[in-house]
């Protein structure tokens, strides 16, 4: 059995930095923009109290750290992610392992895959990398930790190679209906073409065999 192990593009990682960034920068700024402009509306009034002010400041200050180390914890979550997932292409099937708080492992026999596309955005086109979607038959997905859950689609994410995998899983689709053990449907219809063929081939021998006993009793009769 033939085995090919793909992993994410290093690229990967840095297009999932840059919605990391756009994300850390859309939760910070507004906090930041809100506590400067208390900071100086109180500074523009007079009576307003500096303590009150100096609560404002420590609030906001309390809560950009929390903010900011709960973006640092999702940073490292998704460095890990991008570790530990990698997709694996055999003779008969694919698998697809991602995650790391929650483990995700999809094995997807290529008998149930319908069609093959690939995606890729903007950011993704400027760092060379794209997702290859694989949509199935309705299921036959295997989850986690051997839970069953009917599955449609598989994710080959943030490849380099997107064209080449898509090629190298059509061309085992290829080989396992040669093998016959494509989709049922088709070996049906093949056959029942096949046996009208037949009936044709047969009803066309009849009728040149009695027209050659036709000919020979002519023959015969002169």
């Amino acid at each position: 059995m033939t085995t090919q192990v793909f992993r994410a593009s290093p690229n990967y990682f840095r297009y999932l930095f840059v919605l990391w960034t756009i994300r850390t920068a859309v939760s910070i700024l507004p906090i930041i923009v809100v506590a400067a402009v208390f900071v100086a509306v109180s500074s523009m009034v007079p009576q307003r109290s500096s303590i009150g002010t100096l609560g404002v400041s420590a609030i906001a200050v309390v809560i950009l750290v929390l903010v900011a180390f709960h973006r640092a914890l999702n940073l490292a979550i998704l460095r890990l992610e991008y570790e530990k997932r990698w997709y694996v292409v055999t003779d008969r099937s694919l698998r697809v392992r991602e995650g790391v708080v929650s483990i995700q492992e999809m094995t997807v026999m290529f008998a149930n895959i319908q069609n093959l596309s690939i995606s890729q955005g903007p950011i993704q086109r400027l760092l060379k990398v794209s997702d290859l979607k694989v949509d199935t038959a309705g299921g036959g997905g295997e989850m986690g930790h051997g839970h069953h859950q009917h599955l449609h689609t598989a994710w080959f994410r943030g490849i380099d190679n997107a064209d080449e995998v898509r090629k190298l899983i059509q061309e085992r689709l290829r080989r396992l209906k040669d093998a016959g053990l494509g989709d049922h449907d088709d070996h049906v219809e093949h056959r029942a073409q096949t046996a009208g063929d037949l009936d044709v081939l047969r009803e066309v021998c009849r009728e040149a065999t009695a027209l050659r006993e036709a000919a020979e009793r002519g023959l015969r009769a002169n």
